[in-house]
C-alpha cells in the first residue's frame, strides 16, 4: 500500500487542480482568449502552478442584486428601483425548455465534464489553429458563471468591470481554479440555476425571470420552446441578438439554438423545424426603473424614501455601505404613504395650479403623534423635461431637495408665540405694535450674546391701518409684524431658538436658524416637511415626533428573506400641553376670523397660519387638525418670480397672499385626506379679548407710554396723547372715529383695521 503523507497532502481535487494548472491551462487559455498560438504555452506552463496555488481557495459569491419594490401603507406597489433588474428564481420555476436550450448552445457536455471540458479545449484548439485566430472558445458553463460572479462583484464600477472581463492569463487562471471549487461545492443543478439567474440577457434584464418578463411579459416557468431558444441565443451577444432592435438576426440565432438542441437529442428534428417556423411573438414590457415610474404621483415621495435609506445610519455606518445594500436590492419597502391622502394632495395641486405656471407648489401631510409622512406632492412632476423637475421642494438638500428651503413668512410666528407662552407670558400679552418701527435693539441672545440693530433697520406691517396696541390673539389673527418683533425683544432670542430646536426647525441646508429678531418674520428658508412636522406638535398637544417614511423592510438574499431594522420616530415633549392648547386656540382664530378664513375646514376643528414673504416671492399656508398636519408652499424655486399681477391655475391675482393660493390648496388637500376619518376636537383655551372698548369707538380707553403712562376717561384720543406725552414713549389711545396721527413722543391711534401683516425683509400675511 502506498504511503500517505500525514497532513498537508493534496486531495484528489487539489491534485487535479495542480495538474490542470500545469498541463491543461495553456490550452484552455489559448482556446478561451485571443493570444498568439506560439510562445504563450511555455509562459503558461512555467508560471501557472505558483499562481494557481496562490489564489484564495473560496470564491466569494456576493448576493445577486435584485429589484427593490416600494409599497404604500396598504401594501400596494408604488415603484420598483434597481441597479440591475433581476428576480432570483429556483430551478423548478424555470421552464425545462430554457434549461435545455442554454446548456445545448453554451455547453452541451455540461453534465458529462467537470469544471473544464478537455474535449472542448481540444476541439477549440483545432478550430482556432485552422482559422489562425479564435474561432471558438472552450469556456464551460461553470467558467462562465464564475466570470459573471466577478462582474457582479464589480457592480457599476467601470474599472472593476473591465478587470473582471479582461482577456488575460491571470483572470483565466483565477476563473479556472474557482470553477473547480464551484463544481465541488454546488453541483450541476445549482450551478445551472445560479447561471440562469446571474447572466445578462440584454434590454436591462439580468437573469432569466427578468428576461422572460421583458421580452414576453410572462414568468420564466412558462417559456415555450421557441421562446426559450430565443433567450438562450441572446446570451452570447445581447446587443447583436437583441430581438427588439434586430428581429431577423435574433430569429436566425434562435433557429441555431433549436438546431443544436436537436443535434444533442433534447428535442426531435421535427420539433426543431416546427419551432423554427414560429414567429417571435414578442410582448415587450418596457423597463420601468426608478422613482420616475412611480404611480399615484408619488415620485418625489419615492425619492425621499431612497434618500432616507442612503442617509440614515440604521442602514449602514457609511454612505458607501448603505449604497451597497440599496444597489444590491431585493428589498420590499413598506412606506407610510396613505393613498387617499396622496391622491387628495395631487388633485388639489392640479386644481389650483398648472404645471406650466411660472411658479410651483409643494404640499406635505404628516400625522401628529407618529411623525408618519402620509402624502408628498408637487405641481411640477418628477422628470427632466420642460416644466418638470427632479428637485423635491418638500425636503432639505440632504434628502434631494432645495439647497436652502424657502422663506416661510408669518408661518414662523406661532413658534415665537409658543416660546413666549413657555416663558410665562399670558395669551393676553399686549405690545404697542406701531405700523412701522426700528427693530428693537439690543436684544438678548443665547450664551450671553446680544443682537444690535447696527444697520438701523425698520420693520413695518402690511397696512398703515395696522397699529396697536394689540394683544396676542388679535396680533396672531392679523399677523402683525411689529407685535412679534416686540415680543422677541421682550423675551429674548434664546427662548425662540430653544423652541425651534425642540421642534427640529432648521434651514433647508440643515443649518440652525440665526439669532436675530427677523426670524420672527420667516426670513430664512425652511422646508414644507419641516413646517408640517413642527405644526404637528401643536396638534398633538406639545409632542414633537421626527418624520418617518418607512414602516418595514424585508430583504431577499437568494431564496431567503430577512427583516431589516428601520428608522423609528422619536417623540419628545417640545412644550407643555397648556402652551400647545393656547397656540391651537390662537391659530383657530386665524382661520375663524383672521387672515386664513379662505383656508378653513367647515366640518372639523382646524387651525393654521398664513405667510407671504418679501416681494411676494413665497406664499405659505401651514395648518392642522388634531389628527393631520399639512404645509403648502407656493413660489418660484429660483426665487425670481414676484407673485404680483400674475395668473396661477388660470386665476388672476394682483397680489398673492398665503390665504388665497396656498390656503385653498391646503383646504382641499386636507378635506380629501380626512374624508371618512374621525373628527376629534382641540382642547381649546379661553383667551379674553383685550380692551373690548376699543371696538366700540368710545371713551374709557387707556393711554399708555412704554416708560410710564397716564390713563384718561375723556376718550381714547386724549388718553393716548396724555400717555404718550407723560410716559415719554409710545402712546396708544382707545378706539375713536378719527384716523391715526402721530405726536411727539409717541403714536396715537384710533380704531385699527387691516388684514395681513408684512415685514422688513419679508412682507408677510
Amino acid at each position: 500500500m502506498p504511503k500517505k503523507r500525514s497532513g498537508g497532502g493534496l486531495s484528489p481535487t487539489q491534485q487535479a487542480a495542480k495538474f490542470l494548472g500545469v498541463s491543461v491551462l495553456a490550452g484552455v487559455v489559448l482556446a478561451g482568449i485571443a493570444l498568439p498560438a506560439a510562445g504563450a504555452l511555455g509562459l503558461a506552463a512555467k508560471g501557472s502552478v505558483q499562481g494557481f496555488d496562490d489564489i484564495p481557495a473560496n470564491l466569494k459569491r456576493p448576493p445577486l442584486s435584485q429589484r427593490t419594490t416600494i409599497l404604500d401603507a396598504q401594501g400596494k406597489q408604488l415603484a420598483q428601483v434597481y441597479s440591475r433588474d433581476r428576480t432570483v428564481v429556483e430551478l423548478k420555476d424555470i421552464s425545462p425548455y430554457m434549461q435545455k436550450a442554454i446548456v445545448a448552445i453554451e455547453d452541451s457536455r455540461f453534465y458529462q465534464h467537470g469544471a473544464i471540458d478537455l474535449k472542448g479545449v481540444l476541439r477549440a484548439l483545432n478550430k482556432n489553429a485552422q482559422s489562425g485566430g479564435v474561432a471558438q472558445g472552450a469556456s464551460t458553463l461553470t467558467q462562465q458563471y464564475v466570470k459573471n460572479v466577478f462582474v457582479e462583484e464589480a457592480g457599476d464600477d467601470p474599472t472593476k468591470v473591465a478587470e473582471a472581463t479582461q482577456q488575460t492569463l491571470g483572470r483565466k487562471i483565477k476563473e479556472l481554479k474557482y470553477a473547480i471549487q464551484v463544481e465541488q461545492d454546488l453541483g450541476k443543478k445549482k450551478i445551472l440555476e445560479n447561471y440562469l439567474n446571474i447572466t445578462f440577457f440584454g434590454e436591462q434584464a439580468y437573469g432569466v425571470e427578468a428576461a422572460s418578463q421583458r421580452y414576453f411579459s410572462q414568468h420564466a416557468k412558462d417559456l415555450t420552446l421557441p421562446q426559450a431558444a430565443l433567450l438562450a441565443g441572446i446570451v452570447q451577444s445581447p446587443s447583436r441578438y437583441d430581438p427588439v432592435n434586430d428581429e431577423a438576426e435574433a430569429t436566425k440565432r434562435r433557429n441555431t439554438v433549436l438546431q443544436r438542441m436537436a443535434e444533442v437529442g433534447d428535442i426531435s428534428q421535427a420539433e426543431a423545424d416546427k419551432a423554427k417556423q414560429a414567429p417571435l411573438e414578442l410582448k415587450v414590457t418596457q423597463p420601468r426603473n426608478g422613482c420616475i415610474t412611480a404611480v399615484k404621483d408619488s415620485s418625489f415621495f419615492c425619492k425621499y424614501v431612497e434618500q432616507v435609506f442612503l442617509t440614515d445610519p440604521v442602514f449602514g455606518k457609511t454612505r458607501a455601505e448603505r449604497a451597497k445594500v440599496w444597489n444590491q436590492g431585493g428589498l420590499t419597502i413598506r412606506t407610510t404613504l396613505d393613498p387617499q391622502a396622496q391622491a387628495s394632495v395631487q388633485a388639489s395641486l392640479k386644481q389650483h395650479i398648472n404645471q406650466s405656471d411660472s411658479v410651483a407648489a409643494a404640499s406635505v401631510l404628516v400625522q401628529p403623534g407618529t411623525g408618519k409622512v402620509l402624502a408628498m406632492g408637487q405641481s411640477k412632476p418628477y422628470g427632466y423635461g420642460k416644466n418638470e423637475t427632479e428637485i423635491n421642494y418638500s425636503v432639505g438638500s440632504d434628502l434631494g431637495g432645495s439647497n436652502f428651503g424657502f422663506p416661510t413668512g408669518s408661518t414662523f410666528k406661532p413658534f415665537v408665540a409658543a416660546a413666549a407662552l413657555e416663558q410665562g407670558k399670558p395669551p393676553t400679552q399686549e405690545y404697542p405694535s406701531p405700523y412701522k418701527m426700528p427693530y428693537p435693539s439690543p436684544v438678548q441672545a443665547c450664551d450671553g450674546k446680544r443682537w444690535t440693530n447696527n444697520e438701523h433697520a425698520d420693520v413695518e406691517n402690511e397696512s398703515t391701518s395696522e397699529h396697536g396696541p394689540y394683544a396676542l390673539k388679535e396680533a396672531m389673527a392679523k399677523s402683525v409684524n411689529t407685535y412679534f418683533v416686540q415680543m422677541i425683544s421682550d423675551i429674548g432670542l434664546c427662548p425662540v431658538v430653544t423652541m425651534t430646536d425642540k421642534l427640529h426647525v432648521v434651514q433647508g441646508n440643515g443649518e440652525k436658524l440665526p439669532q436675530l429678531p427677523a426670524i420672527a418674520l420667516g426670513s430664512k428658508g425652511i422646508t414644507p416637511l419641516t413646517m408640517a412636522s413642527a405644526y404637528a406638535a401643536f396638534a398633538s398637544r406639545g409632542t414633537y415626533c421626527t418624520p418617518v417614511a418607512i414602516e418595514s423592510i424585508t430583504q431577499k438574499v437568494g431564496d431567503q428573506e430577512k427583516p431589516l431594522a428601520v428608522p423609528r420616530t422619536t417623540c419628545t415633549r417640545a412644550m407643555s400641553e397648556k402652551t400647545a392648547d393656547t397656540v391651537n386656540s390662537l391659530l383657530k382664530g386665524v382661520i375663524d376670523s383672521g387672515t386664513g378664513q379662505q383656508a378653513g375646514l367647515s366640518d372639523r376643528d382646524n387651525a393654521g397660519k398664513t405667510g407671504t414673504t418679501d416681494e411676494r416671492k413665497n406664499a405659505w399656508f401651514v395648518g392642522y387638525t388634531p389628527n393631520l398636519s399639512g404645509a403648502v408652499w407656493v413660489g418660484s424655486a429660483t426665487q425670481q418670480v414676484k407673485m404680483t399681477d400674475i395668473r396661477i391655475g388660470g386665476v388672476y391675482h394682483d397680489l398673492v397672499y398665503g390665504a388665497d393660493v396656498p390656503g385653498p390648496i391646503w383646504r382641499d388637500a386636507m378635506t380629501g385626506a380626512l374624508a371618512g376619518k374621525p373628527a376629534p376636537s382641540f382642547n381649546l383655551v379661553d383667551i379674553p379679548d383685550a380692551d373690548k372698548g376699543k371696538d366700540k369707538g368710545k371713551g374709557n380707553s387707556r393711554g399708555r407710554g412704554d416708560n410710564g403712562g397716564g390713563q384718561g376717561d375723556d376718550g381714547g384720543l386724549i388718553g393716548g396723547l396724555f400717555g404718550a406725552l407723560t410716559g415719554g414713549g409710545t402712546g396708544t389711545g382707545g378706539a375713536g372715529p378719527n384716523p391715526t396721527f402721530s405726536a411727539p413722543g409717541g403714536f396715537i391711534q384710533g380704531q385699527t383695521g387691516g388684514t395681513r401683516g408684512n415685514a422688513n425683509g419679508g412682507r408677510h400675511g
